[in-house]
């Protein structure tokens, strides 16, 4: 079936700043929703992400993905990275408003879309980093009714958690460090702010302390190759949650996409993904 499709869509996030929203659905259906969050120099369109969109709506779902309200972009340029101050600004707290306002959008219908959304079946797919906002959220959120990460992050330490001790003293004195961004060449600015929140907010970023919370359905995909998000993130995840399931394979970070991706159809490692989501979603016994 061909989707309705209606893409950016202006929802306020953290510091009243705007998000660009996508919501691709059936007409005169009211259907379960899928909330996905875009990981570290993402965005929702990456890699024609609206062919993943049209899948979970041929499967049955109503979809919405968003950019997260500080992740460089506008909604009048929404694949661009045209304000690097915002970028600078973001930190996980702000993601966490974000998602959490998202969220109070689809639910309370106060849209013209409240007819196509079942808002008592609310589940999320976050990837990278933004799987662990997921994470965080759906500990704290009985709005949710299932999760579901992409090459999550297991703790809140994107970009610095490896860096040098000297690395780390200079951020503190020069206020910011640069993270090159290989595809367009800029040098995204992270401010120190962004290590501040997370020792302001330590407990309330820990995912092991939230995964201990979870009493909904979780499984987490990864990447057997992943050396951006190593797959052993993906074995804490579950070692913390029991009822966790675990679908890995070899793939990428990405699952062998790319971005512009110019094609009509996705990469194999993507479709297994993306089939192993979707029989999750719909509790359907996973393929032999």
């Amino acid at each position: 079936m061909i989707p309705l499709v209606e893409k950016n869509i202006i929802v306020k996030g953290a510091a009243d700043r705007e998000m660009a929203v996508d919501i691709f659905y059936a007409r005169d259906e009211q259907r379960p929703v899928v909330i996905y969050a875009h990981g570290f120099n993402g965005f929702k369109d990456w890699a024609q992400f609206d062919l993943v969109a049209e899948r979970f709506v041929a499967a049955g779902f109503t979809f919405v993905k968003f950019n997260f309200s500080h992740n460089g972009t506008t909604p009048a340029n929404p694949e661009d990275f045209v304000d690097l101050d915002a970028f600078g600004k973001n930190n996980y707290s702000k993601q966490l408003e974000d998602l959490e306002k998202i969220i109070d959008w689809v639910a309370k219908g106060e849209h013209m879309f409240r007819d196509n959304i079942d808002a008592g079946e609310i589940s999320l797919i976050g990837h990278s980093m933004g799987g662990g906002i997921v994470l965080l959220q759906a500990s704290v959120d009985k709005r949710i009714h299932k999760i579901v990460t992409w090459a999550s992050v297991s703790e809140c330490k994107t970009p610095w958690g490896n860096w040098a001790a000297k690395k780390m003293e200079d951020w503190k004195k020069d206020g910011v460090q640069y993270y090159t961004n290989t595809r367009t060449n800029q040098q995204m600015p992270l401010f120190y702010q962004l290590y501040e929140d997370y020792l302001t907010n330590k407990e309330k970023l820990d995912i092991k302390q939230a995964m201990e919370r979870l009493e909904m359905p979780l499984l987490v995909c990864h990447g057997q190759s992943d050396i951006s998000v190593a797959v052993e993130h993906a074995y804490e995840l579950i070692s913390w949650y029991n009822a966790a399931k675990l679908f890995t394979l070899d793939t990428d970070h990405v699952f062998d996409r790319r971005h512009p991706w110019l094609g009509s159809t996705l990469p194999r490692a993507m479709e297994s993904i993306l089939a192993e989501t979707i029989r999750f979603l719909k509790d359907e016994e996973p393929a032999n």
